[in-house]
């Protein structure tokens, strides 16, 4: 059991899930200038979290069936913040408050280890997206993400792989091909 799956089931068995919901394509969970605390339990479906610049739309994360997710600056900080929670492909999400959710991290010092653990991994998987975004080519990108979560082609839409690559569209559909 991998730990995500660990935390879920313990999730689970302290019954903290407030409430569940259903989102269609497109739908946003979360837009700018809002505030969201909870923290999501992805059943099914995908979702990505972005922001936009000047000019375009910027993925930050992508998250698909049997991912947490969250608003993870508005979560820590309980602020407003820039970002975009948007459902890609038709999702169920599990919905637990921050309060409720350390609640349940105070209950056991086991529940925090494993978050801890979590947020390590998080924290690593960032450090090398950001390595890999200034020094690596688009093909060592694309190669890196596919050994790392090969899940994220069949759940994702290609642009949104792209976007989070930092590549077009076409050229991730190139690499694709050979």
């Amino acid at each position: 059991m991998n730990i995500i799956e660990a935390l879920k089931t313990k999730l689970d068995a302290a019954q903290v899930w407030q409430k569940e919901i259903c989102l269609a394509r497109n739908q946003f969970l979360k837009v700018k200038g809002s505030i969201d605390t909870n923290l999501y339990f992805i059943r099914s479906g995908s979702v990505r979290i972005f922001f936009e610049d000047e000019y375009e739309d910027q993925t930050l994360r992508l998250g698909y069936t049997h991912n947490f997710i969250a608003a993870l600056d508005s979560f820590i900080s309980e602020q407003a913040s820039e970002l975009y929670i948007q459902v890609l492909k038709k999702c169920t999400l599990q919905v637990v408050t921050k309060a409720g959710f350390m609640d349940f991290l105070a209950q056991d010092p086991s529940h925090l280890v494993l978050w801890q653990k979590i947020m390590e991994q998080l924290i690593y998987q960032q450090i090398e997206r950001e390595k890999d975004l200034l020094t690596s080519s688009p093909a060592t990108r694309y190669r890196r993400v596919l050994q790392r979560s090969p899940q994220l082609f069949q759940e994702v839409p290609n642009k949104y792989i792209a976007s989070y690559l930092r590549m077009t569209p076409e050229t991730l559909s190139r690499l694709k091909k050979s």
